[in-house]
């Protein structure tokens, strides 16, 4: 079994039941299911390398302190 084995069949399970969602929100559902949790490196590494997920695009917003986030969209690859 490979290192991110639990955390990408928890991201694909996660993608699968709520559709479309952003970097940060897998991550938040990934912390908060786990006890040891993941860093916004390992969850942003499993969605780029593994052929399941698919990124959609990028949203541009702002933070409450004023900062510029960008946040990729991700899916599940349609078969």
């Amino acid at each position: 079994m490979s290192r991110t084995a639990r955390l990408r069949n928890e991201i694909a399970q996660f993608l699968e039941a709520n559709g479309v969602s952003n970097t940060s929100q897998i991550l938040e559902h990934v912390n908060r299911r786990f006890r040891w949790g993941a860093t916004m490196n390992q969850v942003g590494n499993v969605l780029a390398r593994d052929r399941r997920f698919e990124k959609l695009g990028i949203t541009e917003g702002t933070t409450m302190a004023g900062f510029r986030e960008r946040v990729c969209i991700w899916a599940l690859v349609a078969n």
